[in-house]
């Protein structure tokens, strides 16, 4: 009787270790790799990354004069020389769009993440759950409606958070059942009200005028060119607090991928949790999008990509994540300033290009299972 006591007492203890313990039980290749020595290593390939990426244009500009202009920018320390050619090239032209493919890039990861914990399936994602479609559909709005809107500099993200609000808010509403969430509804939701809000984005193409229809044509197919540095503003902000916050949420998220069962018996509110996480991730996804246009499969493949590596634990996953989103965006957008120099091919088409087999990859060897780590 007195081991029985014990065992009781302690069985609670257990339980709640428990979504802890499987996930970080769940084989990876970072397994006998130290996690911080994995995050310096990606730290130095961004580093890497975003120098070459401002290297490599029609206009060679050599690896270290690119930190000495930053340097002379930033922080008024003058190493060498350089020519004003090469300052306005890397200064206002390859500068702000390489950071803008990292906030973009690692944005779209840890919302693609975040989805598939959410409604735990593997293919989801902000484009998949109809969030993106909403944003972009806002910001077509206002990109269209530009002459009878008030001017402001807010006003495309502030259409475009409220597009994948309203995005968001059919889906949820389509997916309850019985008064709960359910997660293949939540999917089905998602794709549904996804197709609905590019059917609104089309109709709007088709009637806008000439100029008009080749903005909205253009940004639909994703691009980073012509970003400024006012452009960073946002979509920095959006990046620093929804990481911040979901970082915050990774307990939660993983005792949500290991079942509603275990995560109510945890205490979590699995409901209200959903909520927020979807208003969180609207609200990011809507800021990247409003200034890059629509860029797919980034929030699909990575996640995926990343568990290979730390597993599946939201505590290692999400900072890997954006490590790797922002790396992968970076090269992508090189690719597309370089395959057909001098014109430039739409990011957008080559992220989809490069995951759309992927996303073929991932049905056929899920089989359609809906949990994400089966």
């Amino acid at each position: 009787m007195g081991a029985d006591k014990v065992l009781e007492v302690r069985m609670p203890v257990q339980a709640s270790a428990l979504p802890e313990e499987r996930l970080m039980g769940k084989p990876s290749v970072q397994q006998g790799f130290p996690f911080p020595l994995l995050i310096l290593a990606l730290l130095v390939a961004l580093f890497v990354s975003v120098t070459l990426a401002i290297t490599i244009g029609p206009v060679d500009i050599p690896f270290f004069t690119v930190w000495k202009i930053a340097l002379d920018k930033v922080l008024h320390i003058t190493l060498g020389e350089w020519t004003k050619p090469q300052e306005q090239i890397v200064w206002l032209v390859r500068f702000p769009r390489v950071l803008l493919a990292i906030f973009v890039g690692g944005g779209l990861a840890i919302v693609g993440a975040t989805m598939q914990a959410v409604v735990r399936n593997n293919m989801a994602g902000p484009y998949v759950l109809g969030i993106s479609s909403g944003a972009s559909a806002g910001a077509a709005i206002a990109i269209l409606s530009g002459s009878l809107l008030p001017f402001s500099l807010y006003t495309i993200p502030i259409a475009a958070f409220l597009g994948s609000l309203c995005a968001f808010a059919l889906v949820f509403v389509l997916a309850r059942s019985g008064g709960r969430l359910s997660s293949r509804r939540l999917v089905l939701s998602g794709i549904a009200i996804s197709y609905l809000f590019s059917a609104v984005t089309s109709l709007l193409t088709y009637l806008a005028p000439d100029e008009g229809l080749r903005r909205v044509t253009f940004w639909m197919m994703g691009s980073l060119s012509g970003a400024h540095w006012a452009d960073l503003t946002l979509p920095a902000i959006a990046l620093l607090v929804g990481m911040l916050y979901l970082l915050l949420q990774a307990r939660d998220l993983n005792s949500l991928v290991m079942g509603e069962e275990t995560a109510m018996t945890l205490g979590v509110d699995t409901n209200g949790l959903r909520k927020r996480l979807f208003v969180v991730t609207s609200f990011l996804t809507a800021m990247v999008v409003v200034v890059s246009g629509s860029i797919g499969f980034v929030g699909l493949m990575m996640p995926h990509i990343v568990r290979l590596l730390v597993g599946p634990d939201h505590r290692r996953l999400l900072p890997v994540c954006m490590l790797t989103g922002s790396i992968f965006l970076i090269w992508m957008d090189v690719a597309a300033r370089m395959v057909l120099a001098p014109q430039e091919v739409p990011i957008g088409v080559l992220t989809s290009i490069v995951g759309s087999p992927f996303f073929i990859w991932l049905m056929n060897r899920k089989k359609g299972r809906d949990i994400v780590l089966g």
